[in-house]
């Protein structure tokens, strides 16, 4: 029978070994380990007797370890510190203190705001990585399934078995448009007088985009031309140097408006009204570190 199905050397003799070199006596050693001196001997004897090497050697009272035994203390004094680390990291994952929160955009100009709730969660989370995946054709749904991200971002939850959505942030999507725009007298839009317009959205599949899916189409209108750029940043400075118009979530052009001569209108006299929600698995749900997160999003407008 090999060493290995035996189990011949475990953690426990490694622990008894330490506390040999460090207390030096039997009587010492078995009181720093909770044991009676007996069933410290007996343990180390039979570990002997499967190796076939003695461990350690008695001087009087002492005991000295042998060069077997200064050897496996070498590799406990390497070991067992990995074995504490281990523990200690496994009990802060099942605490949800310690881990990895891996999360999807679908929400394209929710960057801003997430920058707003990773600060202060990281500053109470310093042991949980964070992880942000932006691919504006992200598939987020199927790989929070598939255990690819923790957390979704998006404003169009898809309610399915195995994963619940927490609304977290309510906004008004919004047109907006450059101050001096012809139609920046009004405080709404309708469809029809975006015809002769640009329109300027992320680089998203048209029936995906709440300006079309909410606004135009139902009405049978369209724009005169829609481009797509990828950086909210552009998209602003476009749009203020009157190239076009856009729409987004009025919180947004708000933050923009402060350095940029923007102006939002209301999607029609109702508007268009939204909710950024989080997606989580619900096995995921309870841990710490999430629900602090999904609390911190509730409160960051």
């Amino acid at each position: 029978m090999s060493l290995r199905s035996q189990n011949v050397l475990e953690r426990f003799h490694l622990e008894v070994l330490v506390a040999i070199k460090k207390h030096g006596t039997l009587t010492r050693a078995a009181e720093a380990l909770h044991l009676s001196q007996s069933a410290l001997t007996h343990s180390i004897k039979k570990l002997e007797g499967q190796l076939g090497v003695s461990v350690w050697q008695k001087e009087g009272r002492n005991l000295r370890l042998t060069a077997a035994g200064e050897h496996m203390l070498s590799f406990a004094s390497r070991i067992l510190p990995q074995f504490s680390h281990i523990e200690s990291t496994l009990s802060h994952l099942a605490s949800g203190q310690m881990g990895a929160l891996r999360i999807g955009m679908e929400c394209h100009p929710c960057y801003q705001w997430l920058l707003r709730v990773i600060e202060p969660f990281l500053k109470k989370w310093p042991d949980v990585e964070i992880d942000v995946k932006q691919a504006f054709k992200f598939g987020g749904l199927a790989a929070l399934h598939n255990y690819e991200i923790d957390l979704l971002v998006t404003p169009d939850p898809l309610f399915k078995p195995r994963v619940t959505f927490i609304p977290v942030f309510d906004y008004e999507h919004k047109l907006v448009i450059p101050a001096d725009h012809a139609l920046a007298n009004q405080e709404s839009v309708e469809p029809n007088q975006l015809a002769s317009e640009t329109l300027f959205t992320y680089p998203v599949e048209p029936q995906r985009l709440d300006v079309f899916s909410q606004f135009l189409n139902p009405k049978k209108c369209s724009v005169r031309h829609h481009k797509t750029i990828e950086t909210t940043e552009i998209m602003m400075q476009l749009v203020a140097a009157g190239r076009g118009v856009s729409a987004l979530p009025g919180w947004l052009i708000e933050e923009y408006s402060e350095s940029l001569a923007l102006k939002g209108l209301k999607f029609g006299k109702k508007g268009i009204h939204k909710q950024i929600n989080l997606g989580v698995r619900n096995d995921d749900i309870a841990v710490k570190y999430i629900e602090d997160f999904i609390d911190i999003a509730k409160s960051t407008g």
